[in-house]
């Protein structure tokens, strides 16, 4: 991308602001498709920034997002849609360390064999894990993790601090964010996702800080 230093600052701070990249274009005098361009590499660098292996106590969860009917194939929307495990929209699986950050992707399916791998990548043996009842965190003590459940049909929470609140708290943050786009196509999702993973791992950040924590990973 031709930007000069000056030029991606301002990109950088509008985008970081919330504004569409048609509101950035006008902002910073860019034509669109160089914005386009420009918050594809951004959200590219974005996905990089992955985290360190978590500790501690974690809480371990998944859940179900999609573009607006709008922006499916007719079959799709034929099908319908259900709430919850069994819909057609895209899986995503996450894991939130207690106090620090959040680490999340897209999944092709919540199966044991998809998502202990991705929990043994992310987090130390050793760590206390918290999750629902899913059928496919039955192995997470198996795996040299101390396992404790919520069942959501009892209580969401515990006098040990068992409960995946944090986590469901991002996943709301992430539908509101994805239904505010008026919904977006599903190849497009894992890179939207990684611009909403960063923005909460850095939410602590000032708006300048974080255009500097970008400009460096553009460069890297």
């Amino acid at each position: 991308m031709r930007l000069t230093a000056q030029q991606w600052r301002q990109l950088l701070r509008y985008f970081l602001l919330g504004l569409s990249a048609a509101s950035v274009a006008q902002e910073t005098h860019l034509g669109r498709e160089q914005v386009l361009r420009a918050l594809l590499l951004v959200r590219q660098a974005m996905a990089r920034d992955i985290p360190p292996v978590f500790s501690g106590v974690v809480e371990i969860d998944e859940t179900y997002v999609g573009g607006t009917w709008r922006n499916k194939r007719l079959v799709e929307r034929a099908q319908g849609t259900k709430r919850g495990r069994g819909t057609t929209k895209q899986a995503v699986f996450g894991i939130l360390c207690r106090g620090g950050q959040i680490w999340a992707e897209v999944v092709p399916n919540v199966e044991a064999r998809t998502l202990l791998p991705l929990l043994r990548q992310q987090v130390r043996t050793g760590s206390v894990v918290c999750s629902d009842t899913f059928t496919s965190y039955t192995g997470v003590a198996a795996k040299g993790y101390v396992h404790r459940l919520v069942d959501h049909s009892q209580t969401f929470s515990d006098r040990r601090g068992s409960h995946i609140n944090g986590l469901e708290g991002f996943w709301g943050y992430l539908k509101r964010r994805l239904a505010a786009k008026g919904g977006i196509r599903r190849e497009r999702l894992p890179l939207y996702l990684a611009e909403y993973v960063w923005r909460y791992n850095h939410r602590h950040l000032p708006v300048p800080k974080q255009v500097q924590t970008l400009l460096k990973l553009l460069q890297s």
